[in-house]
């Protein structure tokens, strides 16, 4: 018997819908900050305390469409890519 694993409305695996939630949760806690504040804020708080993991995981979710990830975050995680 086989498991397939469960998936969110956007047809994201739990495990990429959690992290599409956490990269959301700290777009929410910089989006009061100027643009420019809020992107470079991201990407810090990311490169930071993500493990490399983490960040491929979430480029695949990107590469896949990116469904439901914030624009601010969306930004912040282009520029982590260059």
């Amino acid at each position: 018997m086989s498991v397939v694993p469960s998936t969110d409305s956007h047809g994201l695996s739990a495990g990429d819908a959690k992290l599409v939630y956490m990269v959301n949760q700290i777009a929410t806690f910089f989006a009061s900050q100027p643009h420019e504040s809020a992107v470079s804020g991201i990407e810090s708080h990311i490169r930071k305390f993500w493990d490399p993991r983490m960040r491929r995981k979430i480029r695949d979710v990107i590469l896949a469409g990116g469904t439901g990830i914030d624009p601010l975050a969306r930004e912040a995680l282009d520029r982590l890519a260059d």
